[in-house]
Order: structure tokens, then C-alpha cells, then sequence
């Protein structure tokens, strides 16, 4: 059976104590589908490993409007949740369940302990880090200099990826919130993907009818 160990990369680099300490203040917690995990800098949980499911870390303006800066699927960490271990960084984020959810959580005292005492730690996190800024980035530079039509095509193809499906359930609305944008928009880019023969709309569904054109409409935004 899996544990934590099989999640931290640097496991194999900690000394038995490092370890005792580390598996001592790691805590499973399970997360519906939903619900929130992460709200702001006020609520420094600390080190999320994603052990199953799907998490969503967002930004949410003063006026509501949601931005997705990227998903995390089992193995992948998320620290802008432990901001507190380095004060320099100032980044608010809030971290949701997109599909019910397991999450090891290292509290951030302890983590920000293991920091200081071990290298391969302290140079992991700052690669993870960085990392995660490079995603930010990428997402700066599709929002100031990628077109609309482009980044909703490589988002739906996104979707049906990470769903296995080519019949997305999922409404405008929400489609507006990854992409920082509101419904408005994105249901007339829609219902022109649908005249041109790539979508067919649904209640609360979208089918993918074009692939291969929906790809060459998102290759500017494709990872």
C-alpha cells in the first residue's frame, strides 16, 4: 500500500530522524468535490501532495472573477498553499476539489523546519517553486498575447484529456472562471465553435466534433 513516502520526491535524501519527524505531522485529509482547501495568505496550510483527484489552484480578483493558474493530479505539489515558509513571496492563491480528493498536508511549521535542516529539501522546494512560477508566467503570456479562441480551444481539449471523453460536462460559466473571463464571452466563442463545426452544445455539455482542427485552433496555447 502507498504511503507518503512514495509521493516526496526527496524521500530517499532525509535522515531517519528527517523522516520520524516528517511522518509524525503528515495528515491525510480527504476533500469533496467542490470544496475548498486553500483561501489566501490569511490560511497557510502548508504542503500539499495530491495523492488522488483532481485540485484546482486559482486566483480570485477583488470583483470575483476567477483566474485558473493550474491543475494538480496525484504526485503533484502545490506550496503557494505554505506561503508562509517564505515570507518574501507574496501570492495569494485559493486552492479547490475539482473531483473528490485525497491530500497529504504538511503543516508549514514543519516543513519550513525540514527546509533549514536539509539541502536536498530546501533546493527541491525552490525548484518546485520555480516551477510553478513558469506556469504562471506561460498563463501572463497567453492572457496578454494569445487570442480568446485559441486558449478556449486548447482548454476544452485540456478537459477531454484529463476526462478520457470527448463530451465535456461542464457549463459556460464555469469555462469562464479557468480562463479568467465571464460567460458572455465564452458562450458566443462557443456558439461560433459550433457554426464552424467543432462543438455541438448541449444542456450543460460540450462534444468535441473536430479534433484535429480544434488542435491546430489551439497550438499557440498548447503545453
Amino acid at each position: 500500500m502507498e504511503s507518503f513516502s512514495d509521493y516526496f520526491p526527496v524521500w530517499d535524501k532525509l535522515s531517519d530522524a528527517q523522516r520520524s519527524a516528517l511522518m509524525s505531522s503528515v495528515v491525510l485529509r480527504h476533500y469533496e468535490k467542490g470544496s475548498t482547501i486553500h483561501s489566501g495568505s490569511d490560511d497557510c496550510i502548508g504542503l500539499l501532495v495530491v495523492k488522488s483527484g483532481q485540485i484546482r489552484v486559482y486566483t480570485l480578483s477583488d470583483e470575483g472573477k476567477e483566474l485558473t493558474l493550474y491543475r494538480l493530479l496525484p504526485h503533484d505539489m502545490c506550496l503557494f498553499s505554505a506561503s508562509c515558509v517564505m515570507p518574501s513571496i507574496q501570492f495569494d492563491v485559493m486552492v479547490s476539489a475539482e473531483l473528490d480528493s485525497s491530500v497529504y498536508v504538511v503543516p508549514a511549521k514543519g516543513y519550513k523546519t525540514l527546509m533549514e535542516q536539509s539541502a536536498a529539501v530546501a533546493n527541491y522546494t525552490n525548484e518546485l517553486m520555480a516551477s510553478h512560477f513558469s506556469e504562471v508566467m506561460w498563463l501572463m503570456d497567453q492572457i496578454l498575447n494569445k487570442r480568446m479562441d485559441s486558449r478556449l480551444a486548447a482548454f476544452l481539449l485540456e478537459e477531454s484529456r484529463l476526462n478520457s471523453d470527448t463530451v465535456l460536462k461542464i457549463t459556460h460559466e464555469r469555462i469562464a472562471g479557468h480562463l479568467g473571463s465571464i460567460r458572455e464571452v465564452i458562450t458566443r466563442m462557443l456558439r461560433y465553435f459550433q457554426e464552424e463545426g467543432l462543438v455541438r452544445l448541449g444542456r450543460g455539455s460540450i462534444r468535441l466534433t473536430d479534433i484535429k482542427r480544434l488542435e491546430k485552433l489551439a497550438r499557440d496555447s498548447l503545453k
